[in-house]
């Protein structure tokens, strides 16, 4: 049995085609395939990425999706979780924030892989997209998850479930089932996010990518999911939001039908870091430029604003980064090597530079004040 939030999802998936793309949207799209094949490109050196398509690449096969910047074929589902995991390695991939933020361009590995699997069109590819998006990023509006303790990625999940079922044209009813099983079998926690952060933290959204597409085919095949998988008595309301409900305002649209606009919403990055982090950066550089020797600081103060604090400033593990997935998530730090260097960019979160001896002792000399 489905509820009507997994049908709304399904049937707007189903409803909107390519025609009724607006030329905006299908621009932003087309902006942020090419910005999420630079991040990636970026990114493939890296530990984790390299660990990720080293996994993946042992399920080589001769009729899958490429892992990106190879010649090696995998199945869809292991080319979206190491081409995603490459994705977001950087933290330099798109934002939007709401009640619950969201980098929505982590979808677009998954469906990417898919696509080529199937040997669809670009259009199609497109559609998808657009589609995912205007669901993942809804959600984000509808209901907030980190406040109950469960990570952004769950939106990814739905939204890449929905993703799929429109490139393998599933009928609204398979894709709802697509929609249960991702929603009920990946309720991914916020302890990614928090202390000292792991590789983990950029494949999580990867993973649920992949458990979205990895749903959308079993449905294709006739597979069932969970029945009330959002309103049910173990659900996602009563289980992940602890009593709450998607508020009705952000998902009018959808019930309306409207052609997906969602993505204009969205935000690339400038700089490869926590988004609420890019101003911070922007205030540093600016005020580095008026110091006569930024190597002689000997304290620096910030002042921010709750959502930062909360989110790259609270834990201890913030003010002692030993992980680039920490430093890139740590208002401090970021905020120091900007002074310090004169610049924020992926070398800024090398090993090497991490455990600078002078910018650690600076770490300890620095202090931060929440303005309300």
């Amino acid at each position: 049995m489905s509820d009507r939030f997994s049908r709304l999802l399904a049937n707007y998936t189903v409803t909107i085609d390519r025609e009724q793309l607006p030329a905006e949207t299908i621009h932003e799209v087309k902006r942020r395939i090419l910005d999420t094949l630079g991040v990636a490109l970026a990114a493939g050196s890296g530990a984790a990425p390299q660990a990720a398509s080293a996994y993946a690449a042992t399920f080589a096969t001769s009729s899958g999706a490429l892992l990106w910047g190879t010649r090696i074929r995998v199945p869809p589902e292991m080319a979206a979780f190491a081409n995603g995991v490459q994705v977001r390695y950087l933290d330099f991939n798109d934002t939007y924030l709401s009640l619950e933020p969201l980098h929505p361009s982590d979808l677009i590995p998954a469906l990417w892989a898919l696509a080529e699997w199937k040997r669809l069109s670009g259009p199609a590819l497109l559609t998808a997209v657009a589609i995912a998006y205007e669901i993942a990023v809804t959600l984000c509006d509808a209901a907030s998850l980190r406040r109950h303790g469960w990570d952004h990625v769950n939106y990814i999940g739905i939204g890449a479930a929905c993703g799929a079922g429109k490139l393998l044209g599933l009928e609204a009813s398979q894709i709802e089932q697509a929609i249960a099983i991702t929603t009920v079998a990946h309720a991914a926690m916020r302890q990614t996010r928090v202390g000292e952060l792991s590789m983990w933290k950029g494949a999580a959204a990867a993973d649920a990518a992949r458990h979205g597409i990895f749903a959308a085919l079993l449905a294709r095949h006739g597979f069932t999911g969970p029945s009330s998988p959002f309103n049910g008595e173990m659900g996602f309301f009563r289980q992940v939001l602890q009593g709450e409900s998607f508020a009705p305002g952000p998902l009018r649209p959808l019930e309306e039908m409207t052609p997906p606009r969602r993505i204009l919403d969205t935000h690339i990055k400038y700089w490869p870091v926590e988004y609420h982090a890019q101003s911070a950066v922007d205030a540093a550089l600016q005020l580095r430029s008026q110091l006569s020797d930024p190597a002689r600081l000997a304290s620096v103060h910030i002042e921010t604003f709750q959502a930062a604090y909360e989110i790259i400033a609270k834990d201890p593990e913030k003010w002692a980064p030993r992980t680039r997935e920490t430093a890139d998530h740590s208002l401090p730090y970021i905020v120091l090597a900007a002074l310090l260097d004169g610049e924020v960019t992926p070398a800024t979160f090398l090993p090497h530079r991490i455990q600078d001896p002078h910018l650690r002792h600076l770490l300890t000399r620095e202090t931060t004040l929440v303005e309300n």
